[in-house]
């Protein structure tokens, strides 16, 4: 099973990806960490990315993907912004998949992105991000105001049925 954890800078991904993966016992991967150094300095610049900035990274992300079936559950932290996006990382996957999509208040958002540390993407892209992001209509809807072990706890019983 692939658990995708999606949605826009500040929201959360990597935190709630790296819990849930613990809970439900599965590989966890942060799709940032595979974000080329070009795609990385724009972001640092906060600059948003294109969609031909993207392409290279989704086709190396999508290959990933499907290698990682191999294990049995995988958590991938991934913002997934658009629906092309969603279909390109899953084009060579086909397997279950289950979308957790966090979703909060702006102002929430630019306050952890203000105070996170170590990260390369600056807070102007939140902006762009929430502009272009095109919540799906599938997957779990999850309200990111409810603490990291709240939402982990409420994934994971879902997942486990």
């Amino acid at each position: 099973m692939l658990v995708v954890v999606c949605g826009v800078s500040g929201c959360g991904k990597s935190t709630i990806g790296a819990g849930l993966a613990a809970a439900l016992g599965f590989g966890f991967y942060d799709a940032d960490d595979f974000h080329p150094d070009a795609n990385k300095a724009k972001l640092s610049a906060g600059l948003p990315l294109s969609d031909a900035d993207r392409a290279p990274w989704l086709a190396d992300m999508a290959s990933r993907i499907a290698g990682w079936k191999e294990a049995g559950g995988t958590v991938l932290a991934c913002s997934a912004l658009k629906e092309a996006y969603r279909r390109a990382l899953l084009a060579q996957y086909d397997g279950p998949v289950h979308w957790v999509v966090l979703h909060g208040a702006e102002p929430l958002l630019r306050q952890r992105l203000e105070a996170r540390q170590g990260h390369f993407a600056d807070a102007g892209i939140l902006a762009w991000q929430l502009a272009v992001f095109e919540a799906p209509e599938y997957g779990q809807s999850v309200d990111i105001a409810q603490s990291p072990d709240e939402i982990i706890a409420q994934v994971a019983a879902i997942i486990r049925g």
